[in-house]
C-alpha cells in the first residue's frame, strides 16, 4: 500500500484553519465525516485522540503523526494538513509543529498500520521534502510531492 494512493485531494488540507493541537487533529478527521469506509467518526476520533493521550506524536522537526487503530473504520485512513504559522503540539522535541499527518487503521490491520507509521516517519525525517511540503500551495502539489518522495525513496 502507497501512501499517496491513500491521500485523496478531499483528504488533505493545504491551510488547516485551526491553531489547537486537539483542534487541528480534529478538523483533520472530520475530512472523514461522509466517508464510507467510517461506521461511527466519534469511535474513530475517540481512538485517535486516546492514543495522544499516552504520548504526544508531534515526532519532532515541526511534523506530528495522529493515529489509532479502531473497528470503526473498514480500511486504512490518511489525511495531511500543514497550519499556515506552526502550534504547540507537545512535541518529543519541544518544538512547534505545522506538518500533520493523520493516519487510522482497522483494528485487525496492526501490521500494515506500522508498515505505514514507519513510512511516514521515515519519509518526514528528511529535511527537503518537509521543507516542499512547507512551501506547497496546493493539495495537487502535496500529493504530487509524496508520490514522487515515495517513488524514489522507497522504489515502489
Amino acid at each position: 500500500m502507497k501512501l499517496f494512493e491513500l491521500l485523496k485531494e478531499e483528504f488533505v488540507v493545504a491551510q488547516l484553519q485551526s491553531s489547537q493541537k486537539e483542534d487541528v487533529i480534529n478538523e483533520l478527521i472530520n475530512l472523514f465525516k461522509n466517508d464510507p469506509r467510517v461506521a461511527n467518526l466519534e469511535k474513530v476520533r475517540e481512538a485517535v485522540l486516546e492514543r495522544e493521550k499516552i504520548m504526544s506524536t508531534g515526532v519532532g522537526k515541526g511534523f506530528a503523526i495522529p493515529h489509532g487503530k479502531t473497528a470503526a473504520v473498514n480500511d486504512i485512513l490518511a489525511a495531511f494538513g500543514k497550519t499556515k504559522s506552526p502550534i504547540e503540539y507537545q512535541a518529543l522535541d519541544s518544538q512547534p509543529v505545522n506538518l500533520i499527518f493523520l493516519l487510522v487503521g482497522k483494528d485487525n490491520l496492526v501490521s500494515r498500520h506500522i508498515k505505514l507509521l514507519s513510512r511516514i516517519s521515515r519519509m518526514m525525517n528528511k529535511d527537503d521534502f518537509r521543507g516542499k511540503l512547507i512551501e506547497a500551495s496546493s493539495k495537487e502539489d502535496i500529493i504530487e510531492l509524496f508520490k514522487k518522495e515515495e517513488e524514489s525513496y522507497f522504489e515502489v
